[in-house]
């Protein structure tokens, strides 16, 4: 049984489950978006809430920072509570011209840094992607909402304070859109059950510019994201 979640009340975990990064935000987006929410787990303050969206139950799960934390609450989802699909939610900085601050980036693949995939005792490297099933519900909830994203390769990085700009600028030749720091873990975990995930991310880092989001772009942009995972979610 899963160690770092546990059901506190008759709360179900759904089939579905949004994830992001932040445990507040899980918060956020049930008391605002989630009918008759409630909150499954809340072991080490990573909540968990299951509610319904136009009448689908769907939960909301904080991941943490980082693979390692990703690695663990998406292992047990999957594992232990018989989850089939995952979106993570969460922020990312561009590596490219053409995509600005707020704009919504769909991670089609998931470059990383870490040795996380050691795990599978692989006799190769392992280039974990996107769910395509879930990629194909986005792209009909994006021509229905009238939000857009750009898809493409991302990268999941073990540090979040590098030192120098040419690690990034490397990342960008070879047309990496963005960075952030779980898909990879979450995508690999996925692959390697038989499950669902895709990871849609917001743009409020440019490294490009040197751009940071407002607090009004970042709510923007995040709500946009929120909405897009959540009109996908009802589809699957």
């Amino acid at each position: 049984m899963a160690l770092h979640i546990a059901i506190d009340n008759k709360a179900p975990v759904a089939k579905t489950v949004l994830m992001p990064g932040d445990p507040l935000r899980a918060k956020y987006i049930a008391e605002h978006y989630l009918e008759n929410a409630e909150m499954y787990s809340s072991i080490r303050n990573m909540y968990g809430f299951t509610g319904t969206y136009k009448g689908k139950l769907i939960s909301v799960q904080g991941s943490g920072m980082g693979m390692p934390s990703m690695g663990i609450y998406s292992w047990e989802l999957y594992n232990d509570f018989d989850v089939d699909n995952i979106i993570r939610i969460g922020t990312a900085g561009s590596f490219s011209e053409n995509i600005k601050i707020g704009d919504v980036v769909v991670g089609l693949a998931a470059s990383t840094d870490s040795n996380y995939q050691h795990v599978y005792q692989l006799p190769g490297q392992l280039s974990p992607s996107c769910s395509y099933d879930i990629l194909v519900r986005m792209q009909e909830a994006s021509r229905e909402t009238g939000i857009g994203f750009t898809a493409g390769n991302i990268i999941s990085g073990d540090l979040f304070y590098e030192l120098g700009d040419e690690w990034w600028r490397k990342w960008a030749s070879v047309n990496v859109l963005a960075v952030e720091m779980e898909a990879a873990a979450l995508y690999m975990n996925a692959a390697y059950m038989k499950k669902n995930a895709l990871a849609v991310l917001t743009i409020t880092d440019h490294f490009v510019t040197g751009e940071r989001a407002s607090n009004e772009d970042r709510e923007h942009g995040e709500n946009d994201m929120m909405e897009l995972a959540l009109e996908t979610a009802i589809k699957l």
